[in-house]
């Protein structure tokens, strides 16, 4: 699988995952079977957050470093310098995923040093002109108040998994920020979140399946009846063996790349959109996004 590059097929709809995890522990041993996958689902490029060899192994992962706050507690006193170094020595690489979280994953982690670590690495995104992967929960209020006090930031801000209010929006975008969208969006409510996908500019929305978390998981009503999507069957009967893995890690409640066909349809079904119009549109501003110097993503025009 090694040196597996950006998938071509004709016909097949071009996706820019903007937000996943493909060294995570849970899938390392498939991320192979994963990104073929996915490639061969017509998925081109995936953001993989906290590596480094895979981005030198696949020309279609972006590579991002950074702190994320549920890890505060364990950095080292060199850590600020460490992520200097990685980023150095990775000129295609992003920065994230760095936030702040008041959930219950972060109890036990003050906010106040979440805080500090967080405008270290927002500033040096800014510094470096890369964009940056943020995670938010329950705390929008702080992450505008820091972000008003160090941006705008023209490199952009991707707020990943947004599931923030849409009244938040227009500040956000205004100082630089993209939206992404996952599984994490059916913990809104429909009627919400729809309010908030119609209130983001279109130049800023992003898809992504922050795998292997994030599956998405949609309760029909009559109210909001969804799409069926393909079944795990069907699936494995379009993609081949290569299918497999991805579809019995789904069974396990894991998320994984070939997914974000799921968020694609549920999207795009809330903005009253054609999927094959958002799935344009997202690309075309992933890859703007991602075109900073140094990346390989710009390098291939």
């Amino acid at each position: 699988m090694s040196g597996v590059g950006v998938a071509r097929q004709a016909g097949v709809v071009k996706i820019f995952d903007a937000h996943c995890h493909l060294q995570d522990r849970r899938i390392a041993s498939v991320a192979p079977q994963l990104i073929r996958t996915a490639l061969d689902s017509g998925v081109q490029r995936f953001v993989v957050n906290g590596v480094s060899e895979m981005g030198d192994e696949y020309p279609s992962i972006i590579p991002c470093f950074g702190l994320h706050p549920w890890y505060v507690n364990e950095r080292s006193p060199n850590w600020f310098k460490s992520l200097r170094e990685f980023l150095a020595e990775t000129p295609g690489a992003a920065v994230g995923e760095i936030g702040l979280d008041k959930g219950a994953h972060a109890k036990n982690i003050d906010f106040g040093e979440q805080v500090d670590v967080f405008r270290q690495q927002l500033e040096l995104a800014k510094v470096l002109e890369k964009p940056v992967s943020v995670h938010c929960l329950r705390a929008f209020g702080d992450l505008l108040e820091i972000m008003l006090s160090t941006g705008p930031f023209p490199a952009g801000v991707i707020l990943h998994s947004y599931i923030g209010s849409a009244e938040l929006v227009p500040g956000l975008a205004k100082l630089g920020s993209y939206f992404s969208f996952s599984g994490h969006l059916t913990s809104m409510k429909p009627e919400k979140a729809k309010k908030m996908l119609k209130s983001v500019p279109k130049d800023r929305i992003l898809i992504e399946t922050d795998a292997p978390d994030g599956l998405l998981s949609v309760k029909t009503s009559s109210s909001f009846p969804f799409p069926d999507v393909a079944s795990t069957a069907e699936t494995e009967n379009q993609f081949g063996d290569s299918a497999a893995e991805a579809t019995s890690l789904s069974k396990e409640g894991l998320n994984h790349p070939a997914n974000i066909h799921r968020v694609l349809k549920y999207v795009a079904t809330l903005l009253e959109m054609p999927e094959e119009e958002l799935a344009e549109l997202s690309f075309q501003n992933a890859t703007r996004l991602f075109s900073y110097p140094g990346s390989k993503v710009n390098s291939d025009g």
